[in-house]
């Protein structure tokens, strides 16, 4: 099968990013490709895979900034075509429209910064200002008023049920979670191991990763909810159990007491 070289791209993960680095010589050469052709491929900063914009230097804030400019045009859209403000209408909308486009594979690039945490959740924050019945009520409370969890909370929300579709061979284990019984806890997951020589930057990355973070969240749930074998029951006890937990996600202009992470 022959392959159309030029729609493919190469992205470098280099954990030197010394500007000296840079500037040798033979710097490019090794990271460019060359075809068994001649064609040469080079490198680029930020590279789409299935809707998933991945960067060179391993940071998520190039797709959440696209993700949230794309769910703005469609949240103008529709409060510039409907006019009803009604609670059903407007969370109805949101829902189907504008949170689809927030949320999809979120699980893989679920952001640890403050800044890309707070620039997801103001577009929510914006539009639940415009539902009936909201106005004058800080975002915290149209929380609650609305019986919706932010963002934030969703996306854990997602990974542990992602983490239970693994346990429970929905989905494949491609990531190797290593999980166990215990008599007291129920089913548990043993975290991967990681090296303490790396440099600080790589060991952030590999703790905000999803095979880390997702089985410490998995971890917290108690023996009642993570040994039910049924994903509708499941999802029901893990809506319960996350809403006994205060939902306050960092937004500007409010002083929480930690930063909402269920991990906090």
């Amino acid at each position: 099968m022959q392959l159309h070289e030029k729609k493919f791209e190469v992205l470098n993960y280099t954990l030197n990013t010394s500007s000296l680095l840079r500037q040798l010589p033979f710097n490019s050469e090794t990271k460019e490709y060359t075809t068994a052709e001649g064609h040469v491929i080079a490198p680029t900063d930020v590279v789409r895979d299935l809707g998933v914009l991945l960067s060179s230097n391993r940071s998520w804030t190039p797709h959440i900034n696209q993700t949230v400019q794309a769910a703005r045009k469609i949240a103008s859209w529709a409060l510039s075509v409907f006019r009803d403000r009604s609670p059903l209408v407007m969370m109805t909308l949101f829902k189907t429209m504008v949170r689809s486009k927030l949320e999809y594979c979120c699980p893989v690039w679920n952001p640890s910064k403050v800044q890309d945490i707070q620039a997801l959740e103001n577009v929510q924050r914006c539009f639940t200002r415009r539902v009936g019945g909201c106005q004058g009520l800080s975002y915290w409370d149209r929380l609650i008023k609305l019986n919706i969890l932010s963002l934030q909370r969703r996306r854990e929300r997602y990974c542990i049920i992602h983490v239970w579709k693994i346990l429970n061979e929905f989905t494949p284990n491609d990531i190797e979670l290593q999980p166990y019984f215990n008599n007291r806890h129920g089913n548990k997951i043993s975290l991967p191991p990681l090296n303490h020589k790396t440099q600080s930057s790589v060991i952030s990355d590999f703790e905000n990763s999803f095979s880390v973070k997702a089985p410490r969240l998995w971890n917290l749930l108690p023996m009642s909810i993570n040994t039910i074998k049924t994903l509708n029951e499941f999802k029901v006890a893990l809506g319960k159990y996350l809403r006994s937990f205060p939902d306050t996600p960092p937004v500007p202009g409010y002083t929480a007491v930690n930063r909402n992470s269920l991990l906090d």
